[in-house]
């Protein structure tokens, strides 16, 4: 009888909500680098583009210092 009439603390549970589907490929991409690796031909870093429908992958070798162009650097490689 007491756990019947005992107030709840805690906010309701909502229902949960399925993620969106995404329907055209390289419209939501993930971003990611690896770096600190051997300096190869000027090149010590490696910029990971993941597209999260298809999850094709690009890998493209840049620098560890890049400060500006990623833009550039994205637009070029793809």
């Amino acid at each position: 009888m007491c756990q019947w009439m005992k107030n709840r603390i805690e906010a309701p549970v909502e229902r949960l909500k399925l993620s969106e589907v995404h329907k055209k490929l390289w419209t939501h991409l993930m971003v990611d680098f690896i770096t600190k690796l051997l300096l190869v031909a000027e090149k010590d870093a490696i910029l990971v583009i993941c597209d999260r429908l298809s999850k094709m992958i690009h890998f493209i070798t840049t620098e560890e210092t890049l400060t500006e162009g990623l833009a550039r650097l994205f637009w070029d490689n793809m």
